[in-house]
Formats: structure tokens, sequence, C-alpha cells
């Protein structure tokens, strides 16, 4: 349970995976997952259907992707981090979206409901993104810490030898 959840920022030692070492990285964890999302946004309005199911799903595949990613972040980092690393991490993350918005707009590929983004639209989309992503990400770190918290203080105490707990008493 230690090893999933660490109490401290340095408990490990080995050599990270290449996943890994970006999921360390605020910055570019938050960037890749931006990009990931407007492109797959782009995709879904697109190329897609416009049935409720298909919507549903893409909103859900969409939201297990940001709150995915925000997740391999968090697990790297004590919880007291938590309460920095998400806002930050939207702010990073609706930025970098909206950077690919504003290279879509400008090649015109942006797409805003049935029609093409103008520059015009740029701004509503970016506060639209902040406001949905942003509300995200804060309730899900938030709902994260909590559920870590929990899990610290039940299946930890279960893992504890008698002895140390008796020595505790």
């Amino acid at each position: 349970m230690s090893n999933l959840f660490p109490r401290h920022a340095v408990e490990r030692t080995e050599a990270p995976t290449a996943f890994r070492r970006i999921s360390l990285s605020l910055v570019e964890m938050a960037v890749l997952t931006g990009v990931a999302m407007r492109v797959f946004r782009v995709l879904m309005l697109t190329h897609g259907s416009n049935n409720w199911l298909y919507l549903g799903g893409a909103i859900a595949i969409g939201a297990a992707i940001l709150l995915g990613a925000l997740t391999a972040h968090l697990a790297n980092y004590p919880l007291h981090q938590y309460l920095w690393r998400a806002p930050l991490f939207a702010l990073v993350e609706v930025a970098s979206e909206m950077a690919v918005s504003a290279l879509l707009i400008a090649f015109g590929h942006e797409a805003m409901g049935p029609v093409r983004a103008h520059w015009d639209d740029w701004p509503g989309m970016a506060l639209n993104a902040l406001l949905y992503r942003g509300i995200m990400i804060v309730f899900w770190g938030l709902m994260l810490a909590a559920l870590v918290q929990i899990l610290r203080e039940t299946i930890v105490h279960e893992e504890e030898e008698p002895e140390e707990l008796a020595a505790r008493n």
C-alpha cells in the first residue's frame, strides 16, 4: 500500500519507466493531456454521429483520458501536494488545449458545433474549457485525496504487525 501512495516526495531509488518519468512532470503530463483532449474532441465532433449514445460515450472517454492522466500524475506525490497540483494541472492542461485550438482555428479545422470555429469563438471556448475541466480536475483531485486518506487509515493499519500496534498503545 505504501508503494502506491507515497507519504513523502522521494521514496523510490530505481530508475523510472518512460511513462513514469512523464507522469512525474506536471507540465509534460498536462500538456500531453491537453493536446490529446483537443485532438479527441475534434475527431469526435467532425467525424462522429449526432445521437445521444455516441456523444455520451465520447464524453465518458474524454473524462477517462483527462482524469486518468491527472490520477497518474497525482499518484506520484503525497497528499499535501494535491491541493496545488490539481488546480495547476487544470491551468496547464487548458492552456495547452487552447494552444492546439488556436492552431486548429488557424488551419480551419476547429469545430464549434456543426460549423467551423473562428477567432471570435476562441475566448468563449477557453473560458468554457477552463470552467468545465477546472471543476472536474479539482473535484477529482479532492475525491482522490479523500479516498487515499481513507485507504491509508484503514488498510495500512490492518497491514501493521500486532507488535507494532501493541507498542503504540
